[in-house]
């Protein structure tokens, strides 16, 4: 009987150890595909992430860009008021500013100058 209780509990234990070892091989298995899993999701994660800096940088510079034309356009008016206004107050500029007007009012109209 000693044999028979001998041989069950060689059994047993290898039955448990093979159990052991599959369960632990199932939980490997769990566990990797857990970690797979996180690393697709970061993976997305982090390329949405890229698209939409890249997008949003885009626009950025875009509106930039439109700024930059926006206010060189108004620094060039400005200079060339600023250029006309200097030669009407500089010497003889009334002279040169009835010439400007002449040109600018078209013939066939009357013109009536204040002195």
């Amino acid at each position: 009987m000693t044999k028979y209780f001998k041989n069950v509990s060689n059994t047993d234990k290898r039955s448990q150890a093979s159990a052991i070892q599959l369960n632990y091989k199932e939980q490997e298995e769990f566990v990797s595909s857990v970690l797979l899993g996180l690393k697709v999701c970061f993976s997305l994660l982090a390329i949405v992430s890229v698209i939409k800096i890249g997008h949003s940088s885009k626009v950025r510079l875009t509106r930039l860009r439109e700024i930059k034309d926006s206010y060189l356009y108004e620094k060039s008016r400005f200079e060339g008021l600023t250029r006309r206004f200097d030669d009407l107050i500089s010497f003889e500029g009334e002279q040169r500013f009835m010439k400007d007007q002449d040109q600018m009012i078209s013939r066939d109209i009357i013109r009536v100058i204040w002195r």
